[in-house]
């Protein structure tokens, strides 16, 4: 398995596990903030999708597959300002799948030779998409480990 396939194989996994970390809270509970945190499990899930389009998409000047209104509300330094509705809930989680498939589409268009080289917050530079890919599976490994915590504080 080359590089890429191997990436969008992780970030399969990856979103299938928080999928079903999430699969049987309620609205409430995703919603909810626990004492000492600033977010809950949905931003979390927004955020990764939202990062995983700046990496992917808004590096490699192509338009993002997210609106304005979401990456506003998901993106880093952000925190929740008000409760998001269950149609809201259900719109992010098929985002998480759809944007994987759309990735995957895309990098088989090679639609991602001209990319934009960046550090992200941890330090790390990536300057290309297989770098890029790599990080994002770190990223949402991060977040996954966030979710499964804060599914323990609710």
């Amino acid at each position: 398995m080359n590089v890429i396939d191997y990436n969008l194989h992780l970030m399969a996994v990856v979103r299938r596990n928080i999928l079903e970390t999430v699969n049987k809270l309620t609205t409430e509970q995703l919603n909810k903030i626990p004492e000492n945190c600033n977010n809950n499990i949905i931003w979390q899930m927004g955020h990764i999708v939202v990062t995983q389009q700046a990496l992917h998409y808004k590096l490699a000047g192509i338009d993002s597959l997210v609106t304005k209104e979401m990456t506003n509300l998901f993106k880093k330094d952000t925190r929740p300002t008000r409760l998001f509705s269950e149609q809201e809930i259900e719109e992010i989680k098929v985002l998480l799948q759809s944007t994987q498939e759309s990735l995957k589409a895309d990098l088989a268009a090679n639609k991602f030779d001209n990319y934009y080289p960046y550090t992200v917050g941890l330090g790390a530079s990536i300057s290309d998409i297989e770098e890029a890919l790599t990080m994002n599976n770190v990223h949402e490994g991060l977040h996954l480990g966030c979710i499964m915590l804060l599914k323990k504080l609710i």
